[in-house]
């Protein structure tokens, strides 16, 4: 087929050999199959941020940081440069958010770097060697229904455990081989220390998940994995290797009111007793 022109430059320097097709278009990016040497992979070709149609996306880029102070400032004030360093930094942050997601023990498909605007990557697979399929595509069994949800939930803590969360996931943002599931399209993932919808984006992920899945085993309904997740990450007590469970129990215990009163009031006795202490002094 004909060579895009952003993936031309590729071409040029060797990092691609051949266009095999176009594999996929979506609100955010067009995908390519790539010949790299003797290689089959996918080159993901970022569109313009006027062609871009993802909602929202401020909400996403809320908490990411940009080290070069001019950049940020740039950035902030919207100038050309700055639009031109907000594009960068978009495309950026999905081979960003692979490696480290990568490392925290999620498969998803091994980045081989991006190069203005294009990313490219490991073409996944199914058993056969053709294109896996999306999840939105695949008929399952009640029991493979629980135990890829499992997996699917043991994911998303672990990115939590890197920092992230994926912001978007759904059906058509995972795929599965012949080994499971397959988390991708990493662009609007969010940092969840510094991005104030991370506790609703989380939920929110979850939720889709879980859905999805219990079409197929319907007690999955019952889970309450985002609010078992969001808790331990709170009390500093989520890792890679936490067993969850999916329950959450609601603290539903009453304030005793009349008790913090008290304590309200010995603490305000306390102080204007410090402060008698302290004029006392004084005026000796």
């Amino acid at each position: 087929m004909k060579i895009p022109k952003r993936i031309q430059p590729l071409v040029e320097d060797g990092l691609i050999d051949e266009v095999l097709g176009q594999l996929m278009s979506g609100k955010e990016a067009t995908v390519y199959t790539v010949r790299c040497g003797d290689e089959i992979r996918c080159a993901k070709v970022y569109k313009d941020a006027v062609k871009r149609s993802f909602k929202k996306a401020v909400q996403y880029r809320e908490g990411r940081k940009v080290r070069n102070s001019r950049r940020a400032r740039a950035m902030e004030k919207g100038s050309k440069f700055g639009r031109e360093q907000q594009e960068q930094a978009w495309q950026n942050a999905e081979v960003d958010a692979l490696y480290r997601i990568a490392d925290a023990g999620v498969r998803v498909p091994e980045a081989y770097g991006c190069f203005d605007g294009v990313l490219l990557m490991e073409l996944i697979t199914d058993e056969e060697g053709d294109v896996a399929p999306r999840l939105n595509d695949v008929v399952m069994s009640a029991q493979q229904a629980i135990e890829d949800h499992a997996i699917v939930m043991t994911y998303i803590m672990r990115m939590l455990c890197a920092g992230l969360i994926h912001g978007d996931l759904s059906e058509f943002n995972v795929l599965v081989d012949e080994y499971g599931p397959v988390i991708i399209d990493f662009p609007q993932a969010v940092d969840a220390a510094a991005n104030n919808n991370a506790k609703s984006m989380l939920f929110r992920d979850v939720d889709n998940m879980t859905s999805y899945y219990a079409q197929f085993a319907p007690q999955l309904r019952k889970t309450r994995y985002g609010k078992e997740i969001w808790r331990l990450y709170q009390q500093g007590l989520l890792t890679p290797y936490t067993e969850l469970s999916g329950n959450y129990q609601e603290d539903k215990r009453a304030a005793d009111v009349d008790t913090v009163l008290e304590e309200i009031k010995a603490a305000f006795a306390e102080q204007e007793a410090r402060q008698e202490r302290l004029a006392t002094q004084t005026l000796d």
